[in-house]
């Protein structure tokens, strides 16, 4: 699914923007899901916890750009969800996600085709970074906890733009989030609502003219 309705007109785009965790790792809400459920909850209780109270959207906020740390994090979510045991609270959280072959060879098959390529991504601590596949990968990062800027704010999306040297206009943008895709889009970016490795492959091949082939698994 492309949102924003692309017509087509002005591709092949020159620029590919894309999130981290849910794009290029596994779906971070089954991570979530089997937290919850090894600490004895709800299997979504940590999901509705952030969408049921604002102050821990806040908090949340505050984590992604640097302003108070995982741990202070946990120990504002931990009492809230009823667990006990706060230290690397977080770490549990994404404990069940790993690599997402099919959009990592993805990112890697755009910029070997001379598309230019950026990370642009809501921090929650730097233990899912892997840089050695960074720098594989990316000519630009943008982590939202390093420039104190956090999706959906507009100046994030236009800093990405900036670092990979592509106006954005110019630019496909790939993130899970809706609130995030809408958030590139008001920038003018093209955005991919991501639901899964081949349907968003199908789109990037569209949108940006370079040939994925069969994706590694």
């Amino acid at each position: 699914m492309t949102a924003g309705g692309d017509s087509g007109a002005g591709l092949p785009l020159e620029g590919l923007l894309v999130d981290f965790g849910g794009v290029l790792t596994t779906n971070v809400f089954q991570s979530f899901r089997a937290f919850c459920v090894a600490e004895g909850l709800a299997p979504n209780a940590f999901v509705d916890l952030l969408r049921s109270s604002e102050e821990t959207r806040a908090q949340l906020r505050l984590l992604e750009t640097n302003r108070i740390g995982a741990d202070e994090f946990g120990a504002h979510v931990g009492p809230l969800l009823g667990v006990a045991d706060t230290a690397g609270l977080m770490d549990r959280v994404f404990a069940g996600i790993g690599p997402e072959p099919a959009m990592v060879d993805a990112v890697r098959t755009v910029r070997s085709a001379g598309v230019a390529t950026g990370l642009i991504s809501n921090s929650v601590g730097s233990s899912i970074y892997d840089q050695a596949v960074l720098d594989e990968l990316f000519d630009a990062v943008v982590i939202s906890g390093e420039v104190g800027l956090h999706k959906p704010q507009p100046e994030i999306y236009l800093l990405g733009a900036e670092r990979i040297a592509v106006a954005p206009a110019r630019c496909a943008f790939v993130d899970d989030l809706r609130e995030n895709c809408a958030g590139a889009e008001a920038v003018g970016m093209t955005a991919v609502l991501h639901r899964g490795a081949d349907g968003t492959r199908a789109e990037l091949e569209r949108l940006l003219g370079v040939a994925l082939g069969e994706p590694a698994r």
